[in-house]
C-alpha cells in the first residue's frame, strides 16, 4: 500500500529512508523503504559537482520523474533546489507546486529553521507537505570540505534546537537532523512531536536516511564517519567491466547465444551478411 506524508508524521517504528535519483535505484529501495527523497544531492553523487549549490529545478523535476515512475510503496520527497525558496514565500509556492505536479511526488524539502518557518507555515497551508532540514545545512556549504559536526557550542544547540520547534510549528510533517551530537539529537526528537530522521545524528532519532550511493559503496572516497557501508560496489563494478574488457578484447563477447542470426533465405544481396555470421560464428568456436 501506497505511504504517504501523514503515514510518516503518525508512525511509531523506526522510519527508513534512503534518497534516490534514477528509476532503478528508486526500483530496488521501492520495497524496503519508507520514504525516498530525490536528494540535491544529486548534484554531487551524479553529476560530479562539490556541492548541492549546482543543482537547479530541471535538474530535481527530471530525476523526481525517474524516482516516482518506479515507486508504488516509499513516500516521494523532492529536495527544492539552491535558490528556489530563499527570496519569499510566494516563490517557495510557486516552484514547489511546479515540482509536485511535475513529478507527481508527494511533498518536499527545504533547508532551514526558524528563518524559514513562515515559508513552511506557508506552503503547508497550500496542501504541499514540507520535510524540513536542521543541523548541517547543505546548500550553505560552498563545498564537500565544508561539512563539519553542528551544535558542539551551547549557543549553537540552542539554535538548532529552537530551528526544529520552529518547523513543526510552521507545520513540517518531519524534519531532517544532520551532523549533530547524540546528546542534542536525543533532546531534539524528544522535544518535538514530528518524527526526526538523522543523517549523522546517532540513532536517538526517530528514523534514519543516507545517500543510497554512499551506503553502497559506489565512490572511492573514505566514506564519512556517520556512513555504514553494506557492501563495495564499486569494487564489484570494477571486477565486471574487466571481465567485459578481457572478453571484448578475446572476442569471447558477443557469443552465438548474443547473437542475431537468420537462417531463412535471403535475397542475393544479403548472402554476404549471412556468409559473415557464419564467420564470426565459426571465429567463437
Amino acid at each position: 500500500m501506497k505511504k504517504t506524508p501523514i503515514d510518516i508524521q503518525n508512525s511509531n517504528e523506526p522510519i527508513v529512508c534512503l534518497t534516490a535519483y534514477t528509476s532503478p535505484m528508486a526500483s530496488a529501495a521501492d520495497a524496503h523503504c519508507d520514504l525516498l527523497l530525490v536528494g540535491d544531492s544529486v548534484a554531487m553523487v551524479l553529476y560530479g559537482d562539490s556541492t548541492t549549490q549546482n543543482a537547479d529545478m530541471e535538474m530535481m523535476v527530471r530525476h523526481g520523474k525517474a524516482v516516482v515512475r518506479a515507486s508504488k510503496r516509499a513516500v516521494i520527497i523532492v529536495d527544492m533546489p539552491f535558490g528556489s525558496y530563499e527570496t519569499s514565500k510566494e516563490q517557495a509556492l510557486t516552484n514547489a507546486q511546479r515540482i509536485m505536479s511535475e513529478t507527481g511526488c508527494d511533498g518536499v524539502k527545504l533547508e532551514g529553521g526558524e528563518v524559514l518557518a513562515d515559508t513552511i507555515a506557508h506552503l503547508t497551508a497550500h496542501d504541499i507537505p514540507v520535510m524540513a532540514h536542521v543541523g548541517l545545512l547543505p546548500q550553505s556549504v560552498a563545498s564537500a570540505d565544508g561539512f563539519r559536526v553542528q551544535g558542539k557550542e551551547l549557543e549553537a544547540a540552542k539554535q538548532i534546537m529552537d530551528d526544529a520547534k520552529a518547523v513543526e510549528q510552521a507545520g513540517a510533517f518531519c524534519v531532517v537532523v544532520e551532523a549533530v551530537p547524540e546528546p542534542l539529537a536525543a533532546a531534539i526528537t524528544g522535544a518535538i512531536n514530528i518524527p526526526t530522521i538523522g543523517i549523522g545524528a546517532s540513532a536517538a532519532c526517530d528514523g534514519q536516511i543516507l545517500v543510497t550511493e554512499d551506503m553502497l559503496g559506489f565512490g572511492t572516497r573514505t566514506p564519512l564517519k556517520f556512513v555504514k557501508q553494506y557492501m563495495n560496489a564499486h569494487e564489484g563494478m570494477d571486477d565486471a567491466i574487466e571481465a567485459y574488457s578481457k572478453d571484448v578484447k578475446n572476442r569471447a563477447f558477443p557469443a552465438t547465444s548474443h547473437t542475431y542470426c537468420n537462417d531463412a533465405p535471403l535475397p542475393e544481396e544479403l548472402e554476404l551478411y549471412k556468409a559473415s555470421c557464419k564467420a564470426s560464428s565459426r571465429l567463437r568456436g
